[in-house]
């Protein structure tokens, strides 16, 4: 099924942007595991609309109740289901949507594939909505994988001109990310996310929207985990961050730099330090081969502008069968690089933990 996705740590969702609630079944979480509710608040917050001007208004506590699963917040060997009511819906606000498909949105082909019968409210089954159940998922994984030691962080690298400062991807610590997760906009140096701000806003009151680049870090990844071909590490982590809405790119390590490099200035040099293997560089950004190399995983994001404006735009009438104007109305994000963060690393954390037990077992 499209709306599933691993195999040992495996998450089905359910739902659709305006419908009553929204879910997720989670497979494979071994009896006997507390739920961290505390992190799961804490990331559902991060990923909640209506928080501040940079985000859509539509205000949804996001707050959820486990279903099965759990016997007092501790998992029982069954599968965990999760369940999130949706409260502030306007479908009214997408009737003019039925016929006239949205620039950029999956109203057209989906039209087609479910031959009309698609829901076009907020998105249906496309929606970044989706993505609440999502964090659910992701914080247990996160949860389970911090307890390896391993540490999943991210960064708004830019959004429109607006760029934090570069980091080294030779020098990785953690101590550059302590306070990533309290930020909405997590930043290296605190001046740019003052001009990010500036370019949301600016979008904004022209009624349109603006994209960005969202930087990943995984750390103290171990060695070896993943798989040459076709579930390579890169592969496995790419198919699930395109899953979440929004998403147009994806670049490892240095990327596509990587293709203006000389071999021998891209290749990474191993050394021994306290009797541990490295690389004095990370251009492979923490994979070689398909697998884990042991040093920081680095991975790029791009994530488009919202496709939902406040400008006209042209577009058809599925109904009459010509050229038309549409204006969209309803409550959008100018920017959804804030908030698809949250969903990258949790999707990130779903994917990882999925090869760990792979590897583990």
């Amino acid at each position: 099924m499209s709306y599933s996705f691993g195999k040992n740590f495996k998450v089905t969702l359910f739902g659709q942007s305006h419908s009553s609630g929204i879910g997720l079944v989670i497979d494979g979480i071994e009896a006997g595991y507390k739920i961290n509710r505390d992190l799961i608040a804490k990331n559902l917050d991060r990923r909640r609309p209506g928080r501040n001007e940079f985000s859509s208004p539509r205000k949804e506590e996001d707050s959820y109740e486990l279903v099965s699963g759990d016997v007092e917040d501790i998992t029982c060997g069954a599968p965990l289901c999760a369940i999130i009511k949706n409260k502030d819906q306007r479908s009214k606000d997408y009737d003019n949507l039925r016929n006239m498909p949205r620039p950029s949105h999956a109203d057209y082909p989906a039209y087609v594939k479910f031959a009309s019968y698609n829901d076009v409210r907020g998105g249906g089954q496309f929606s970044g909505r989706m993505t609440a159940p999502l964090v659910i998922g992701g914080s247990i994984a996160e949860d389970i994988l911090m307890k390896r030691g391993i540490k999943i962080y991210s960064r708004i690298k830019s959004i429109g001109l607006a760029k934090d400062k570069e980091i080294n991807l030779d020098d990785i610590k953690e101590e550059n990310f302590y306070d990533f997760k309290d930020q909405v906009f997590p930043v290296i140096d605190p001046s740019s996310r003052e001009k990010m701000k500036t370019e949301i806003l600016k979008a904004k009151e022209e009624g349109d929207s603006i994209g960005g680049i969202v930087e990943t870090f995984v750390l103290n990844m171990p060695v070896g985990i993943g798989e040459p071909f076709f579930d390579s590490l890169e592969s496995v982590i790419s198919h699930a961050v395109f899953s979440v809405p929004g998403i147009k790119g994806i670049e490892f390590g240095s990327g596509f730099e990587a293709a203006k490099m000389l071999g021998s200035d891209h290749n990474d040099s191993y050394y021994y330090e306290n009797k541990e293997i490295k690389t004095r560089t990370n251009n492979h950004g923490g994979i070689i081969g398909g697998l884990s190399s042991g040093m920081p995983i680095v991975f790029r994001t791009a994530v488009k502008p919202t496709s939902s404006i406040a400008k006209i735009q042209d577009t058809v009438s599925l109904k009459d069968k010509n050229n038309t104007k549409l204006e969209i109305v309803g409550r959008h994000d100018p920017s959804i690089v804030p908030r698809a963060l949250v969903a990258i690393e949790m999707i990130t954390a779903i994917a990882l933990l999925d090869l760990v037990m792979e590897g583990e077992r």
